[in-house]
């Protein structure tokens, strides 16, 4: 039985163009790799509602998971809550819980919990809240959406704290072999070994380091014993 698939929409003008290098992609690929969950495609957008409304709705009906960052602040810029409910087609309010934890975390600050403070409360009818044990502020889950900050050590709280409730399939392993040989030298042979091993997939990465040329051969799958027999094929051909 293939695993469960999950799509991610990373959220901000600030991401397209270029003064913010995401690496919340590359933290969600790796844990949903290790839960069992294939990360099948991500896609990008502006903060702007239509753009985002209109990629949650794509995304949900084709994965069984869809993972936002970004836009959750308390700045006129953070509409992804909005947008959110809008996709779902819910209201959104703010939710006497998230107050509460917001309220309490701002007394123990000594910050004012202000107007622009409570927008982080708004969540839409219908969410579950979702920890966050960095800065209160919670994000949340709508169906099969989860909605988290775009700031990586709380977008990778978040998620250490939602995964564990997520059902995932077997972990995705995957074995290398480094040749230093073009990747136009080892294409044929490759793609015989490939063809042999269905279940599997099997990828060539050129490198060039100090002057060196070569490729990195990587095959992945979720049977340990079928993953060992390819390699040692591999091995055999190009070790």
């Amino acid at each position: 039985m293939p695993n469960p698939t999950a799509a991610m929409l990373v959220i901000g003008d600030e991401i397209l163009s270029g003064r913010t290098r995401d690496s919340n992609m590359h933290h969600l690929a790796g844990a949903l790799t290790a839960h069992g969950i294939t990360l099948a495609e991500v896609r990008v957008v502006a903060d702007d509602t239509g753009a985002i409304v209109a990629a949650v709705n794509a995304l949900r009906t084709g994965h069984d998971h869809v993972f936002t960052s970004g836009g959750i602040g308390p700045t006129h810029d953070d509409i992804t809550a909005d947008a959110i409910a809008q996709a779902f087609g819910v209201a959104i309010t703010h939710r006497a819980d998230a107050m509460a934890l917001m309220t309490a975390h701002y007394e123990r600050s000594g910050l004012p919990f202000n107007e622009a403070r409570q927008r982080m409360a708004r969540i839409p009818d219908g969410a579950v809240l979702i920890d966050n044990p960095v800065s209160t502020a919670p994000g949340f889950s709508l169906g099969n959406v989860h909605v988290m900050a775009g700031v990586p050590k709380v977008f990778e709280a978040m998620l250490a704290g939602i995964l564990p409730s997520l059902t995932g399939g077997a972990p995705l392993q995957s074995l290398s072999l480094r040749v230093l040989r073009g990747e136009g030298d080892i294409a044929a042979g490759f793609g015989a070994l490939a063809s042999e091993y269905p279940d599997l997939t099997m990828g060539s990465y050129p490198f060039s380091q100090t002057g060196v040329f070569g490729t990195n051969l990587v095959i992945r799958g979720q049977d340990t014993a079928r993953l060992e027999q390819a390699m040692a094929r591999l091995t055999a051909l190009f070790g």
